[in-house]
């Protein structure tokens, strides 16, 4: 009996351990066909393409259709990440060379060049006309580039006109003498003004006050009247000659005053963003190397030259000296220093009051100008910063930070962990450029920190994942099929 149950048990024991290791084996084999399925998966969602054509996807080893190079594996990221999010190792980052700088906000400044001339200041060229018909007997300067100071004579011209008028003259001034002490009011009044009328239609002929009164004095009229310059200047122009015959009106002299002039610059039209009325600006001329010369932008034209794309500019320029001359050729540069909204900062001009005709001068508070009586404009009328705005300054970013394709502008963006080294791609908004920096409008904000250096590496790893990049915004949703894609 006990030997039946001794039997017993260890059949008991033999089936026990027969299940057991029949379970272990059919749990092996269903870890083997989960594992190899794994790995089967793996291997098929494994992609390949080009470095040089990453348009080129394969889901297994070759050569590119299209240089031939061999084709290398498409690298994973975290499943986890952003569309446009991509990770590094600190080695490859080394390798990369990949450089940061923060977006920041200050004031940075530009410059912009121009070439242009020198040329007459318009408002100081003054004509030499005759106001009576007559005859040149004489032309005290016979040819141009003469310097010639106010007063001066210049042409001594016959007129039978005068005489007439002057007999006017000679005739009220003895009716004025006739008069006795006890003529009546009416008759004093109506001789003064009849005299004065005749004095004044003599001034309008072309003679000077002492000319009149030299008349006046000796009583004997004359068929002559000397014309004297009205101004001091240059004599740019004569056209005239000794013994012509002259109708009023004819231009005989034309005289530059060149005490001060305008140069004449052209500017781009990419460059106006940076200009504005009543602006400082330097230049320099072949004649004068190593010189310095300063001038104010008093005119920008409304028009652009449809033949050089350009627009013209005006500076008034002081040129006590003479050293500046009409045609020379100058090179000329504008520093602009850049505030929110594309406005200026100048603190010569923040706050202040200025004429709209002359630049020159300027005011602390409202009022006219003291040479043609034009109510003045707040200079922030004109593109500047107010007193109070002195401190807002743009936010910018270093110009090699983004990649600009034309029609978009894209950032790679350093996100902020310090354990896995991740950059984020991001389109952004820019305003012009200034300098070695571009003003950000929209898409990032202050103290994030973007990729100045190795950029286009970055994008180049995300082309080759098919997420979206510089080149390809959208990405590629589907592998694109073997061959020269467009």
């Amino acid at each position: 009996m006990k030997r039946k149950t001794i039997i017993i048990i260890i059949i008991l024991i033999l089936v026990f351990l027969a299940g057991f290791l029949f379970k272990g084996l059919i749990s092996g084999t269903k870890k083997s066909e989960t594992a190899l399925s794994q790995q089967t998966q793996q291997v098929k969602e494994q992609w390949w393409t080009c470095s040089m054509h990453p348009q080129i996807r394969r889901q297994k080893p070759g050569k590119c259709p299209i240089c031939g190079m061999n084709l290398i594996p498409v690298s994973r990221q975290d499943p986890h990440a952003a569309e446009r999010e991509i990770s590094f190792s600190n080695e490859a980052i080394k390798l990369m060379d990949i450089q940061t700088s923060p977006v920041e906000r200050k004031f940075v400044e530009t410059q912009i060049r121009m070439a242009g001339k020198v040329d007459y200041d318009e408002s100081k060229i003054k004509y030499i006309t005759a106001w009576v018909p007559g005859r040149i007997d004489r032309l005290y300067v016979d040819f141009t580039g003469i310097v010639v100071s106010k007063g001066d004579h210049m042409v001594y011209l016959y007129s039978p006109q005068l005489i007439g008028a002057q007999a006017e003259l000679l005739q009220a001034s003895q009716s004025q003498k006739r008069l006795k002490p006890d003529s009546s009011e009416i008759m004093v009044r109506s001789a003064n003004e009849t005299l004065n009328a005749t004095r004044e239609k003599l001034r309008l002929l072309g003679l000077t006050v002492e000319q009149i009164q030299e008349v006046e004095k000796t009583g004997q009229p004359t068929d002559h009247v000397t014309i004297t310059s009205p101004i001091g200047g240059i004599v740019i122009e004569k056209n005239a000659n000794q013994g012509m015959y002259i109708d009023t009106g004819t231009k005989i002299y034309t005289i530059a005053d060149l005490s001060e002039v305008w140069v004449k610059l052209d500017a781009y039209e990419s460059d106006l963003v940076w200009l504005r009325y009543g602006q400082g600006v330097e230049f320099t001329t072949e004649a004068y190397p190593g010189e310095v010369f300063k001038g104010t932008i008093s005119f920008i034209s409304p028009v652009l030259d449809l033949q050089t794309r350009t627009v013209k500019l005006r500076v008034n320029v002081q040129n006590p000296d003479g050293k500046l001359k009409p045609e020379m050729f100058v090179r000329a540069v504008v520093r602009s220093k850049v505030a929110m909204g594309g406005n200026i900062m100048d603190p010569d001009m923040a706050g202040k009051w200025i004429c709209p005709m002359h630049p020159s001068v300027i005011k602390q508070t409202s009022g006219q100008c003291d040479i043609c009586e034009m109510d003045l404009v707040k200079t922030e009328t004109l593109g500047y910063i107010s007193a109070k705005q002195s401190e807002m300054a743009p936010l910018v970013i270093p110009a090699t930070a983004p990649l600009i394709t034309g029609k978009r502008a894209v950032v790679y963006v350093r996100l902020p962990d310090p354990n896995k080294p991740s950059f984020e791609g991001r389109e952004v908004v820019l305003g012009p450029r200034a300098g070695d920096y571009y003003i950000v409008k929209e898409g990032l904000a202050e103290g994030e920190s973007v990729v100045t250096n190795g950029n286009f590496k970055i994008d180049a790893d995300l082309q080759i994942q098919a997420k979206p990049s510089m080149m390809s915004p959208q990405g590629m949703e589907k592998p694109m099929p073997a061959g020269h894609q467009h």
